[in-house]
């Protein structure tokens, strides 16, 4: 079984990727995705978006970061994908899921999902440009506002190469509102002999039991709650090893966010910072029940302050 984080446009950057992968449990973990368009990326914009290109490939805990691309072109797709390995990507995941009315509006994304062939052509050219060694992989929702296309683009990915397909089982248009209907999951699965990653409303362990039993995944990614609830995927581990579940404390996810601090500090990364360290702590308040009072009072504290050195001593001090 392997447990995936996933790629957040605006939320994971490299920053709370290296922070939550750091609490342990994920195998892999994606990164935000690098829009291609009419040419080959510079390096620059790779670094940008995965430093851990320079760290081989992974976070400072040793997770290897994927690199998702989203694009329409097979070819424009292709080359960079070529160039993601080349710089040293340790695996690549297409993107196919985005449900942005701005990126759909210029034919990426989920709205790719209404032209199955298409999908199938991006994909296919995209794994022949890398080496077969390279894990390779697509995203994408059940459709864009329908699901008659799902399982002929799940049969597509699978025969254009690609060693895993991940599935949020929603469609575009149901965004992240309905309810993840993880029944497709098992009738995507039967279709296919490619393995099916899960995605889609794991929150906690009893949901990713859920998930589990009714679709028949092994795998499995999680978004949101990756961020609510930062140890979620260790004690999915625990669970599926019969462990006991480890509490986790206020203090420890305060002590995640001082570190996110830091990390932003190091880098001299101070625009917006502390505003990101606001936002990741109003989504810490709306976890679980423990540490609700902690994050709410912490805010309280320092929803005023408007640099990273003083939110961080007061992180510090308490």
């Amino acid at each position: 079984m392997k447990l995936i984080l996933a790629p957040m446009e605006g939320l994971l950057d490299t920053y709370l990727r290296e922070i939550i992968t750091n609490t342990g449990g994920y195998d892999w973990c994606v990164s935000e995705f690098i829009r291609v368009t009419t040419m080959v990326l510079p390096d620059k914009v790779f670094y940008r978006s995965v430093p851990e290109l320079l760290n081989g490939g992974v976070t400072r805990s040793g997770t290897p970061v994927y690199i998702q691309l989203m694009g329409n072109n097979p070819s424009v797709v292709s080359d960079n994908a070529a160039k993601a390995v080349e710089l040293g990507a340790l695996g690549l995941d297409l993107n196919f899921g985005c449900p942005s009315p701005t990126v759909n509006g210029k034919g990426a994304g989920a709205i790719l999902l209404n032209e199955p062939e298409k999908v199938h052509q991006i994909v296919a050219a995209a794994r022949q440009a890398v080496p077969s060694t390279t894990p390779f992989m697509a995203k994408v929702r059940l459709g864009y506002d329908h699901t008659d296309n799902i399982i002929e683009i799940a049969q597509g990915i699978e025969a254009a190469g690609a060693d895993m397909i991940t599935v949020h089982a929603r469609t575009s248009a149901d965004k992240y509102i309905a309810p993840a209907r993880w029944e497709w999951l098992a009738r995507i699965r039967e279709s296919i002999k490619i393995p099916v990653i899960a995605n889609g409303d794991i929150t906690d362990i009893n949901s990713f039991q859920q998930c589990r039993s009714i679709s028949g995944c092994d795998h499995f990614m999680i978004g949101r709650a990756s961020v609510r609830h930062p140890f979620l995927a260790l004690q999915i581990q625990q669970s599926i090893r019969n462990q006991s579940i480890q509490h986790i404390s206020w203090p420890q996810q305060q002590e995640l966010l001082l570190q996110f601090a830091i990390l932003m500090r190091k880098s001299k990364n101070d625009i917006g910072s502390a505003s990101r360290v606001k936002k990741w702590l109003k989504i810490l308040s709306k976890g679980s029940k423990t540490t609700q009072q902690g994050a709410d009072k912490m805010f309280d504290q320092i929803k005023e302050m408007k640099t990273l050195d003083q939110i961080s001593q007061v992180l510090t001090a308490v």
